[in-house]
C-alpha cells in the first residue's frame, strides 16, 4: 500500500496549480502549504509538491471512483496544460481497467484509473 508520493518540480507554484486543477476531479486540494512544499490530498496529504530541480520523472496513478471522474480529470488536466498521454478508455492491463494518461509540466506521467465495471 502506498502511503504517500513526493516529486521534486521545477516551480512549485505553477505545479500546485496545475495539480489543484487537474486533481479537483478526483476530489483533491492543498492540504499543506508550505511555500514551496505542497501536499495534496483528499482527507491527509498523500501526493506532496516540492520545488528544486526534478531528478526523474515518474509515474503516478490516482484511483477514480468511476469513469466518469477518469473522464473529468483527463479534461481538467489538459485544461490546466498538461500534455495528453493517452486519452480516456480501456486499457489490456485487465478487462475493467479505465484510465486516462497526462504529462504535467515536469514531464510526470500523471493517471487516474477506474478498475470497476461500468454501468
Amino acid at each position: 500500500m502506498i502511503d504517500h508520493v513526493k516529486l521534486f518540480v521545477r516551480d512549485a507554484q505553477a505545479s500546485r496549480a496545475f495539480y489543484e486543477a487537474a486533481l479537483e476531479p478526483l476530489g483533491y486540494r492543498v492540504l499543506f502549504d508550505r511555500g514551496e512544499v505542497y501536499g495534496l490530498g483528499r482527507d491527509r496529504p498523500d501526493l506532496w509538491l516540492e520545488g528544486g530541480e526534478p531528478t526523474t520523472v515518474a509515474h503516478i496513478a490516482l484511483r477514480a471512483d468511476d469513469r466518469t471522474t477518469v473522464d473529468a480529470f483527463h479534461a481538467a488536466a489538459l485544461a490546466a496544460g498538461a500534455r495528453d498521454n493517452g486519452a480516456p478508455g480501456l486499457r489490456w492491463y485487465h478487462p475493467t481497467y479505465y484510465g486516462a494518461f497526462v504529462l504535467d509540466p515536469d514531464g510526470n506521467n500523471l493517471e487516474a484509473v477506474c478498475h470497476a465495471p461500468e454501468g
